[in-house]
């Protein structure tokens, strides 16, 4: 032990050790439990870990300190090869090379007799459970597949468009081969049709001319943009089907009993939901505290349709729940993760059916703060059906026939619970940010009436705030039990992202002084300043940027973006799997009947369905996405030539990407077609600057644009440049010049082939429409 401060403290050595021997699972407060530390010695042992951070000695993972670069005990990995001996080798799929070096090689272990779901190739995406090996073996770790997610693509998908001979060509749907079409031979068509989706296999390639392919299966007719989403939903592999054995079991359900349950049938709960709901599983109601210790405060009830009641722990309707994760949202369908039976009927709270369900009761004091909860397997009947414009007319004012006789006894209590939860939201100031989200309507043909932007009402937030509440109760409790659960958690920005905002801030004359710990308040402050002016929603855009993404986690780091030490998903289980497991376990936790939690269930298993369940919601996202840009795409098909208003979404060395302001449509503008100068990459302030003029195209900048190409199939946009790009003042110009800049400012020929001169105009190919690559978000 060495001596700090009069202060015994662990010698660097042995902290070490001790992270070496706990990989990923502890932190400042482990460590210091183990050696004994009381509260005053954090500093200087939180100096000391600096210390071992800066020197390359230990590393942070999501609040958790290991070995620099280490893997988490399960991962999902990609697998890139096979070693001399013929074992597949993998790689991390989310590694950050920049931060942590060249990603680590994993053999996989691969038994005799593989489980069902185990076998995969190269190419293939699987989960796997990871162990460190002696590198002398020549791979730093063994990894076992415990579940492959994506195999390897060996067809293009794409859409048929038939020839006079009988023969056709496929139009690839991906943005990346978009105008790479394949000719397709009227014996290889399979008897396709014109506008039918396929998958076809590659069988000839040419030096010149197109290359051919064979239809091996129609996967139906996309003749009218009704059926656009059929493209991202087989592009990405989401199940459309159920199981006969998961439709038998919904069949067969019945609806609940009272029989071990609290009879709330009377107690007037409301569901508050969009007007084209379909699935409505959380009702509300609030009412003052009777209780003279907390006068002014309310109870809140927050009841969730009970799921796990239907959905049993390893039945046929669990299976296909997990295999989905998630409901999958398009503007003209969803693919449910539930069958209907279920997430329509049985688990809807619709008014006036007595229906099964979870509830949570909160006493809120005057002050806003949640005091105390407790779970409740009741049988309720919903007293309403509002949607939230409604909801907020009867409120200000303007009550209609539904909405007239709850205007007293259920929405103002509501509203005024409310206010006490907002203030109390507000003194824990979570992140702020301002970025309007889009609606695609829909035509009754299936094509784009309109795009809108849904105003954001009081009612809203009301829904919003209880939710969160709930949520937050549900993950105290499970720890207050004991009992393993699916976190939901939001890590804090890198320091990387943190230090390359703060140089963007400081081209825009904004301090960003990083004192103590990072919290969402230094990004709000940095929002409250620009808030109003010309560059608020460039800032908005750049710190959204800068934020890591949700996911789900049985380790739990926190929600850094609403500020919360524990927040788990509770509120939706009709769509969401990881609800599903909370529910599950506050059943076990508290005795509350069937459909409990497994004991099997662990924190290394659910820490297997976390990590797939984060993987299947990001490829909801990314095919929610994709469907409305080929929505969009069809929309403006026939504006070939027409010039729009837009904003500068992202700037890269390829070129500006440009979001349209009244649809929302992305498209980008080839930095070839900018002008006759070359325009250098400023990463710093997210700019393309000319090299002679020092005009700047940069993020968040509005411009006029011409619409010169669209691909429906891809949802891809190719836009041209209208607007002039402002000149910054010589005297900055010229500061740049000798150097004295950002160092992001070099222009990207220069980095690739020093040798060249900077100024010398890029040839680059010929363009074809792209979009950008979105920055990570974070969503609660």
């Amino acid at each position: 032990m060495a001596q700090h401060r009069d202060k015994v403290f662990p010698s660097r050595d042995a902290i070490v050790a001790f992270i070496r021997a706990h990989p990923g699972k502890v932190g400042t407060r482990e460590i210091a439990r183990e050696f004994g530390l009381k509260n005053a010695d954090r500093v200087e042992l939180k100096n000391i870990l600096r210390e071992l951070a800066d020197e390359g000695a230990i590393a942070k993972r999501k609040r958790k300190i290991h070995e620099p670069a280490a893997l988490p005990p399960t991962v999902m990995a990609d697998i890139t090869g096979r070693d001399s001996d013929g074992e597949l080798l993998a790689t991390p799929t989310e590694w950050d090379e920049e931060e942590n070096g060249t990603a680590p090689k994993i053999r996989i272990h691969v038994p005799r007799r593989p489980l069902p779901g185990t076998t995969a190739g190269v190419g293939d995406r699987a989960l796997l459970r990871v162990e460190k090996i002696d590198e002398s073996e020549g791979t730093p770790y063994r990894g076992r597949i415990i579940k492959v997610i994506d195999h390897a693509r060996t067809r293009l998908l794409g859409i048929f468009r038939s020839l006079p001979d009988g023969g056709g060509r496929l139009v690839p749907v991906d943005k990346k081969q978009a105008g790479r079409e394949l000719n397709i031979a009227k014996a290889d068509s399979n008897g396709a049709e014109d506008g039918d989706l396929v998958s076809v296999d590659l069988i000839r390639t040419r030096g010149f001319g197109l290359a051919s392919g064979k239809v091996k299966e129609r996967l139906g007719s996309l003749a009218s943009e009704k059926a656009v989403s059929l493209i991202a939903i087989h592009a990405h592999e989401i199940p459309q089907a159920f199981s006969p054995s998961a439709l038998r079991e919904a069949e067969a359900a019945k609806p609940a009993a009272l029989a071990g349950r609290e009879d709330w049938r009377d107690l007037p709960l409301v569901t508050i939901d969009p007007p084209d709901a379909k699935d409505h599983d959380d009702a509300v109601h609030a009412e003052s505290d009777s209780d003279p210790n907390n006068k002014g405060g309310y109870i809140v009830n927050v009841a969730i349709a009970d799921v796990a009641f239907y959905v049993r722990p390893g039945a046929a309707l669990d299976r296909d729940a997990l295999t989905r994760g998630n409901s999958v949202y398009f503007p003209d369908r969803v693919v449910p993760m539930l069958p209907e039976r279920i997430s329509n009927d049985l688990c809807s709270l619709v008014p006036g059916e007595p229906r099964g369900a979870l509830a949570v009761r909160m006493v809120i004091g005057n002050d806003g703060r949640k005091r105390s909860h407790g779970f409740h397997r009741i049988l309720m009947r919903s007293a309403a059906k509002l949607n939230y414009a409604q909801a907020q007319a009867a409120i200000d004012g303007r009550p209609d026939d539904i909405t007239g006789p709850l205007l007293d006894p259920i929405l103002k209590p509501l509203y005024a619970a409310y206010d006490l939860v907002k203030r109390a939201r507000d003194e824990r100031d979570p992140l702020d940010l301002d970025i309007p989200e889009r609606k695609i309507l829909l035509k009754p043909d299936g094509t784009v009436d309109r795009v809108i932007v849904p105003e954001r009402l009081d009612a809203h937030r009301l829904i919003e705030e209880f939710m969160i509440l709930a949520n937050v109760a549900a993950a105290e409790m499970l720890e207050k039990k004991a009992l393993p659960l699916i976190y939901r958690v939001h890590d804090e920005p890198t320091l990387e992202k943190v230090h390359n905002l703060q140089e963007f801030l400081k081209t825009l004359d904004i301090p960003f002084a990083k004192s103590g710990a990072l919290r969402p308040s230094l990004f709000n402050r940095v929002l409250e300043q620009v808030s109003g002016h010309d560059s608020e929603p460039l800032v908005n855009e750049v710190v959204l940027r800068s934020q890591a993404q949700a996911e789900y986690s049985s380790e739990n780091y926190g929600h850094f973006g609403l500020n919360l030490r524990r927040y788990a998903h509770f509120t939706s289980p009709i769509r969401r799997y990881a609800d599903l497991i909370v529910h599950r376990a506050l059943i076990r936790a508290l005795g509350l009947g069937e459909g409990a939690l497994p004991e099997t269930e662990t924190v290394e298993s659910l820490s297997e369905i976390a990590a797939q369940i984060s993987v299947t919601e990001r490829r909801a996202m990314k095919a929610e996405r994709e469907t409305a840009d080929r929505l969009i795409a069809h929309f403006l098909a026939d504006r070939i030539g027409a010039t729009f208003q837009g904003r500068i979404s992202g700037v890269t060395r390829a070129g500006l990407f440009v979001k349209l302001s009244d649809t929302g449509a992305d498209g980008l503008i080839p930095i070839r077609t900018l002008g006759t100068e070359y325009f250098n990459y400023d990463e710093t302030r997210h700019a393309l600057v000319g090299s002679r003029s020092g005009a700047m195209h940069r993020l968040g900048d509005v411009v006029d644009v011409r619409l010169v190409e669209a691909a429906p199939v891809a949802g891809a946009l190719r836009f041209e440049l209208l607007s002039e790009g402002r000149v910054e003042p010589r005297g900055r110009r010229r500061d740049r010049a000798r150097g004295d800049g950002p160092r992001a400012q070099m222009n990207t020929k220069a980095k690739k082939h020093p040798g060249r001169s900077p100024r010398k105009k890029v040839r680059k190919p010929k363009g074809k429409p792209a979009k950008s690559k979105r920055g990570k978000s974070w969503t609660p």
